[in-house]
């Protein structure tokens, strides 16, 4: 049972919340400064968790009530306080989302790992078994590669059809795992370890074939975006069964609500890296242009995500 005491040091925190919450409604988030900012932040996750306590005692349902109330429009200020800023999508790319992607790298090197392993094993089974690329890939494309020819030259006849083809297919992966997170990350996983699979089958198709620096300096322009923002959004779907799997202290639909919140933050941010990569991928990646260049290309483009996600930080 929640005691009188408990509940006498807890209201001076909800009052300080509410105060805030109504100077907001009167005046607007401009209004606050920098401590009012952080303290609202703070007196917001404290007060969930004040609520998670006071549902587990039937008495104080009148407290759970008004602390429900009170952080329904705590929710509703922090997420929605930024409307109508002409400068928060600028804030949201060049701060925001750099810093949500480091508290998220965890989730989004799992989906690296689960990816590489299964580009592992891909290759070490067409290795052994010379017929399993004919599962994995069909005979026409197997017979492709032996003939050491490309499959992507159609892409040139059609730059801007392709472009947007490739664009939507991406955006496509990327949501689609993000939205099985929801199936507690069975799906976010079966997806990656499905493309990683066959990724290792075609890389070591084309090796055997001798086909590498055609196939990876047809990758490497588009694929240092493209992969990581795949990545990136199957973090958003591991974060997603995270919240749902692990809520803590928090009740279930409350863990699932702000899980879902940073991991549609995180998802946003990979889709300009999704466009720019489908862009890359018609006009830049099936050309002649020399292989040397491409890998060049590539490795200058992954050099300025690698700054621009992990040298960006928020101001405090």
């Amino acid at each position: 049972m929640i005691s009188t005491r408990w509940l006498e040091k807890r209201k001076p925190h909800w009052t300080r919340l509410e105060g805030l919450l109504d100077a907001v409604q009167a005046s607007g988030l401009a209004s606050l400064t920098r401590g009012d900012l952080r303290d609202l932040s703070l007196l917001y996750r404290q007060a969930a968790a004040d609520l998670a306590a006071i549902r587990e005692d039937p008495t104080s349902v009148q407290f759970a009530r008004y602390l429900n109330q009170l952080l329904a429009r705590a929710h509703n200020t922090i997420y929605s306080g930024q409307q109508g800023n002409p400068w928060a999508l600028v804030t949201f790319f060049g701060r925001t989302w750099p810093a949500t992607f480091r508290r998220n790298a965890a989730a989004c090197g799992v989906a690296l790992a689960l990816f590489v392993m299964a580009a592992i094993v891909g290759a070490a089974l067409t290795w052994q078994e010379p017929d399993f690329k004919l599962k994995i890939l069909g005979p026409r494309m197997v017979d492709t590669i032996e003939r050491r020819q490309m499959w992507t030259h159609s892409i040139l006849s059609v730059k801007p059809v392709a472009s947007s083809a490739i664009m939507t297919n991406n955006l496509s992966v990327s949501f689609m795992v993000f939205a099985m997170g929801i199936t507690a990350g069975i799906g976010t996983i079966y997806m990656v370890l499905l493309n990683g699979l066959m990724i290792g089958v075609i890389g070591m198709a084309c090796w055997q074939s001798e086909m590498s620096v055609p196939l990876w300096s047809f990758v490497a322009p588009h694929g240092v975006l493209e992969l990581p923002a795949i990545f990136i959004a199957s973090g958003a779907g591991l974060r997603i069964a995270q919240g749902l799997l692990f809520p803590g202290v928090l009740p279930r639909g409350e863990s699932l609500s702000r899980a879902g919140s940073e991991a549609v933050r995180l998802l946003l941010g990979a889709v300009p890296m999704l466009i720019a990569a489908g862009l890359i991928e018609a006009f830049v990646s099936p050309t002649q242009l020399d292989p040397g260049m491409k890998f060049a290309m590539a490795g200058a483009t992954f050099t300025m995500l690698a700054v621009y996600l992990f040298g960006t930080r928020e101001r405090n």
